[in-house]
């Protein structure tokens, strides 16, 4: 995929994960947090096997993963913990605070994993032109969640 066509795919995700996080609390408030968190991920999952099955030739390659190291398989944890922790902070966030605050901590620890070369990245030089990039993030967040 270039990189055209990827940044506007990111874009258009971006947008509809500012919906995950309202949708999610009022489930959480009419079925409890924890609840809703798993229906949530319940239905994701079911959403991505019918994919994997339909697209990409189902689960044939399964068995590679056991091959990959722990913390490669952490998605899902890290997932669950950004799905609870979003349909709580809406509630005193807002919809935009939660995402601008959710963009914020992805910038900066990317980064950061960037910068280090982990987790199977190349690593990229830490610039001027980056730091205030995250800087300027976090005033916009700031004044986002403050409005």
């Amino acid at each position: 995929m270039d990189k055209g066509s990827a940044l506007l795919l990111t874009v258009v995700a971006g947008g509809l994960i500012a919906l995950q996080a309202p949708i999610n609390s009022t489930l959480g408030r009419s079925v409890g947090t924890f609840t809703a968190a798993s229906i949530s991920f319940a239905i994701g999952t079911l959403v991505l096997v019918a994919i994997n099955v339909l697209v990409g030739g189902g689960f044939g390659d399964i068995r590679e993963a056991g091959g990959l190291g722990w913390y490669y398989l952490l998605g899902g944890v890290l997932g669950a913990l950004y799905v609870t922790t979003a349909l709580v902070a809406v509630r005193a966030l807002g919809a935009g605070g939660v995402t601008a605050a959710t963009i914020t901590g992805q910038l900066a620890a990317a980064v950061v994993i960037d910068r280090l070369g982990v987790l199977g990245l190349d690593a990229r030089p830490l610039s001027l032109e980056r730091l205030t990039g995250v800087a300027l993030l976090a005033i916009g967040t700031f004044l986002v969640v403050r409005g």
